[in-house]
């Protein structure tokens, strides 16, 4: 039913894709990622987008990747498309030579349990970058 692909950021319609995606998961609640910057992801239903993802190299992280973001329509919420696209960029991640993927979470049990689902843990970072209720969540590649 869904179909996952890597997309060229850079292309203008895949940019634009992933920006209204954004906007419609995100509304005004984050700022809208540099999208060519990494590596990102596209869920398809039939032939509509419903979900994004992204990774970056990290900077908290040495030799990881840094799981920037991902949005799921509401509507396709409850099947697993967060945790496919995790998948997908651990997959990326494995193949680049990584470590690890890291990433974070703020006040968002469904995204915390879905780490939790997908085999990541919580960690202390040397150097904490969000919020100080921030969960943060690494899961080994190796």
């Amino acid at each position: 039913m869904y179909r996952i692909r890597c997309v060229d950021a850079l292309d203008d319609d895949i940019a634009e894709t992933l920006a209204d995606l954004h906007q419609l998961t995100f509304f005004d609640a984050a700022a809208v990622p540099q999208f060519e910057l990494g590596a990102w992801w596209l869920a398809y239903c039939n032939d509509e987008a419903v979900a994004f993802a992204g990774v970056v190299p990290s900077t908290y992280a040495r030799n990881s990747g840094y799981f920037s973001r991902v949005g799921v329509l509401q509507r396709h919420w409850g099947r697993g498309l967060q945790f496919k696209l995790m998948r997908a960029i651990e997959a990326r991640g494995r193949r680049s030579g990584w470590d690890s993927i890291v990433s974070d979470t703020t006040d968002n049990p469904v995204s915390a349990n879905n780490f939790i689902r997908a085999g990541y843990r919580l960690y202390e970072p040397e150097l904490p970058w969000a919020w100080s209720h921030t969960l943060y969540w690494r899961k080994w590649l190796r």
